[in-house]
């Protein structure tokens, strides 16, 4: 295989990695919103990816010439030299070219698609040189076949560089970034121009092929000084002129396309004298020797500089990868403060009642029981609603009727959400007056206007229509049934123990009641400790279902630590606490949706985004592209194998 050859699969290799490249880059520009990292496009890089290697990596080794250079030096005219005819309107008025002008080889356009080449412009087929000096916000392309152009050479007239519309800047930027050689137009007044020479920085930064042509040169007084000026010009761009042509200021013979072209040697070598070499004053066809140029050769050189440009650490995608990573840890903070866990602070949630959790407990076993322990069960019922009815009343005459106890942890839950409302106000206020740049906008937005209590009102409509014992019933039969899972040696223990408790359980009641509800201790001596410590709960919430019943129910629990009833009260606790965090949750995202919307996902994603799929996918796609390029490198010089 010829080093040709090799290179040219390395490109087209590179053709795949780079289209990859511009779909990971998409993705990630669009994660990475929150960040208000520069956009994609405007970037010097992305704008060559997208005009120059993704519509020319891997496709023959045609090239693109680009006539460029300020206002009013002639370019036209040397296009128009180029062409062989009147292709671009040339004017003495500054400004003149508003929309390049493309010549392109007989049959290329049914081989190439020419709108993947100039991506950005609106393509017109060319009916008259006077098109391109029309004024328009869009960006045109007038395009006609040239026949006697070689087959692999498109050749375009620009608008001037340096113009005072920002609008021919762009233009004439988006053809340098798919040109392979720029035909630099410079004169004695315009070689120095600050815009000149940033427009030929860019290019060669890119590694562009140059062909010089010093324009409207007064020959032979000018012979001493275009060495001058062509120095200046290229320690100020980096250029390194591939060619070099000097042409007369003849008005007369530019208009009838016979302006004569003197090519130049450069650098100009020691003891170099016109006088002595007649041939520099022989005049030479730009279009014949453009025709002559290496065309492989400089296609790999400026697609490699564009390469080059697009890895460039400073100035291409790894600079971009370094400012999200940068801003994505700037943001880390920020996301922990407002995540829904750290804003939604929720701290004295308040319990439901011991007599509710026991209640529900009984009713879960007593809808699985079966045989004597049920009929026991629903005769005791029947019977401890009767003994505790006279109490009960005396108890309504004194006190009056009893708040049901769910009714009564629904006031002390709205109390408690009340705070949190509060305490969330007062941090993001706080994170919108001090807190991170990128998302004071977005928390300012929340807090304006009547949003607390809009809040509030919303979440009184939803919290007054919550069914609290259907809540409680669920939480008891997913801990019931985990229970189960988890623990099955236990749970058939405690079911067992359930069903000895239905048979003392009259007693122990009628024992409770009789000594005014005396230490439970003494109470379920006569029993095992298990038993005794499973009654109690359950005569507690039947006889008493107030707090110093179930007080009392705990202390009982509580001296049997390490023991069976130990386990109890630590599971009896964790059905508090499961139903805790159910209602805490429920809160929780009531304020994410009605409030905090998708900010706390957005800022999470943001600050993790140096370590999200896309990042590393565009990181590992640059790799890729650092290594075939060290393997073009080294299939071009065999003699570097190996070295570091």
């Amino acid at each position: 295989m010829t080093a040709e050859i090799s290179q040219t699969r390395i490109f087209q290799q590179s053709a795949s990695v780079t289209a990859h490249l511009e779909k990971y880059l998409i993705a990630l520009e669009q994660q990475a919103g929150l960040l208000q990292v520069a956009p994609l496009a405007g970037r010097e890089w992305y704008d060559l990816l997208r005009q120059k290697l993704l519509p020319q990596l891997g496709n023959g080794a045609w090239l693109v010439v680009a006539v460029v250079g300020g206002t009013n030096i002639g370019k036209s005219v040397v296009f128009n030299h180029l062409a062989g005819y009147r292709a671009s309107a040339s004017s003495p008025l500054a400004s003149g070219t508003k929309h390049p002008v493309c010549l392109i080889p007989e049959g290329f356009t049914q081989t190439h698609d020419l709108q993947k080449i100039f991506p950005d412009f609106e393509l017109h087929e060319w009916s008259g040189a006077a098109e391109a000096l029309g004024e328009s916000e869009s960006n045109l392309l007038f395009w006609r076949t040239a026949p006697e152009l070689p087959e692999t050479l498109l050749i375009l007239d620009t608008p001037d560089i340096d113009s005072d519309a920002r609008v021919n800047w762009i233009r004439a930027d988006a053809v340098r970034r798919s040109a392979d050689v720029l035909v630099a137009v410079l004169t004695q007044q315009k070689y120095n121009d600050a815009a000149v020479k940033e427009f030929f920085r860019k290019a060669g930064s890119e590694d562009k092929a140059v062909l010089v042509v010093f324009n409207q040169c007064l020959i032979p007084d000018d012979e001493p000084y275009w060495p001058v000026w062509l120095n200046t010009f290229c320690s100020e761009t980096g250029i390194r002129p591939d060619g070099v042509y000097i042409a007369p200021g003849d008005r007369k013979a530019a208009e009838e396309l016979r302006l004569p072209f003197y090519e130049r040697p450069w650098p100009v070598p020691a003891g170099w004298d016109k006088g002595k070499h007649p041939e520099e004053g022989v005049a030479r066809n730009l279009s014949a020797d453009l025709s002559r140029l290496r065309f492989h050769e400089i296609r790999m050189r400026t697609l490699l500089g564009s390469l080059n440009e697009l890895l460039h650490p400073k100035r291409g995608v790894p600079s971009y990868l370094n400012e999200i990573r940068a801003a994505s840890a700037d943001l880390a903070t920020t996301a922990e403060r407002l995540s829904a866990e750290t804003v939604v602070r929720i701290r004295n949630w308040p319990a439901p009642a011991n007599s509710s959790v026991v209640d529900e407990i009984r009713s879960w076993w007593q809808a699985r029981q079966d045989g004597w322990a049920r009929r026991i069960n629903s005769v005791y019922n029947v019977l401890g609603a009767g003994i505790l009815w006279p109490v009960r009343a005396a108890r309504n005459a004194i006190q009056g009727e009893p708040v049901p106890p769910m009714q009564e942890y629904r006031g002390r839950e709205w109390s408690a959400i009340l705070v949190v409302i509060e305490e969330l106000f007062d941090k993001l206020q706080w994170m919108a007056e001090s807190g991170n740049r990128l998302i004071q906008p977005r928390i300012a937005a929340i807090l304006k206007g009547s949003s607390r209590s809009d809040l509030i009102a919303r979440l009184k409509i939803s919290h007054e229509t919550v069914d609290f014992e259907r809540e409680l019933s669920e939480v008891v039969d997913a801990e019931m049934q985990k229970f189960r899972q988890n623990s099955p040696e236990m749970f058939r223990f405690y079911r067992q123990l359930h069903h000895v408790s239905a048979a003392v359980r009259p007693v122990t009641s009628v024992v409770l009641f009789t000594m005014g509800f005396g230490p439970a201790g003494e109470v379920v001596a006569p029993f095992v400790a298990d038993a005794a410590a499973q009654a109690v709960v359950h005569v507690v919430a039947d006889v008493a279902g107030g707090a110093t019943a179930a007080l009392a129910g705990e202390a009982a629990v509580s001296g049997a630590a390490g023991t069976g009833a130990g386990l109890l009260q630590a599971w009896f606790h964790s059905l508090h606490a499961a139903f805790m965090k159910r209602r805490a949750a429920w809160l929780t995202e009531l304020i994410h949706s009605q409030l905090l919307g998708s900010l706390p996902e957005d800022l999470s994603a943001a600050s993790r985004l140096a370590h999200n799929d896309s990042f590393a996918k565009v990181q590992q796609a640059v790799n890729q592209l650092h290594q075939l390029i060290r393997t073009r490198a080294n299939a071009a010089n065999p003699d570097s194998m190996g070295s570091p």
